[in-house]
């Protein structure tokens, strides 16, 4: 974990584009309604809104200024209170609101590396970042539903390499996870290790048994069952793969080859390096 948050530091400081030109879209719940912003930032970052029949909840709010400002013009066009703002796993700028997060992430998210990360990119971004979301925290303890804004909101323990990040599952349907699953390779910031991989794989089997119908990622947006189910079935050839070819030039090698047209190919190399230690 500690070596995922350091290399995202220092690829996103790398870069300091972070001008906002979102998109949002709607995908309709059992009994809410779920808007779902993606930034365009430099984190790729995605962020959600699930509105009740009264009010509405946020989830994993915008770093930068600029897409906060469109997302919360966005949210005020909504016409109801934010009865509350969750936190998964990025601190974001709803500020003073009502906070919600899974036990232990409050106490990581202020100490160690992920401080560490969290000032270097104020350092790196200065004034384009949002002040750091303030307020009453309330913690949920794992295997708990908690009801905000009419909703259920389930907290499950999420992958051991993203700990103490959750699993949240919303009104019985959307599944949220720091990583969307999707149809690409994956790089070093998910998984940088061969026990990452078995921890990852182990994650997203419990997240299709969720009793989801779409996943969402604080990174990737909405996804659906081909993608989950592509995935599982990607990070089980990799494990496989690393059984029979435990050096990384020939594990790099016969991951392309298993998947030739499969984006993200470019990180491979880097990637192998990493789980053939």
């Amino acid at each position: 974990m500690k070596k995922i948050l350091l290399a995202a530091a220092a690829i996103i400081a790398a870069n300091v584009m972070v001008n906002a030109q979102g998109k949002f879209e709607t995908v309709a719940l059992k009994n809410a309604t779920l808007h779902v912003y993606y930034s365009n930032d430099v984190m790729g970052d995605a962020s959600y809104i699930v509105e009740g029949n009264d009010a509405l909840v946020v989830l994993e709010a915008p770093l930068f200024k600029d897409a906060l400002a469109e997302f919360d013009t966005y949210l005020a066009g909504l016409g109801k209170p934010v009865e509350s703002a969750i936190i998964d796993y990025h601190l974001g700028g709803q500020e003073s609101q009502a906070i919600v997060m899974p036990k232990g992430m409050h106490k990581f998210t202020n100490e160690g590396v992920y401080a560490s990360m969290m000032a270097g990119f104020k350092q790196s971004f200065g004034d384009s970042m949002v002040e750091l979301a303030e307020g009453d925290v309330r913690e949920v303890p794992f295997g708990n539903t908690i009801k905000l804004a009419g909703i259920d909101f389930r907290f499950d323990r999420g992958p051991a390499n993203d700990f103490p990040g959750s699993m949240i599952l919303i009104d019985g349907t959307a599944c949220l996870m720091h990583w969307a699953p999707a149809k690409a390779h994956m790089n070093t910031l998910q998984i940088s290790s061969a026990e990452a991989v078995n921890q990852a794989l182990e994650g997203l089997v419990e997240a299709e048994r969720s009793g989801a119908s779409i996943w969402l990622g604080c990174h990737g947006g909405v996804a659906h069952k081909e993608d989950i189910d592509f995935r599982i079935s990607y990070l089980t050839k990799v494990r496989e793969l690393l059984e029979t070819h435990p050096d990384a030039a020939t594990f790099a090698a016969q991951l392309k080859a298993a998947y030739p047209t499969l984006p993200g190919a470019e990180g491979v190399d880097a990637l192998a390096q990493a789980l053939c230690k």
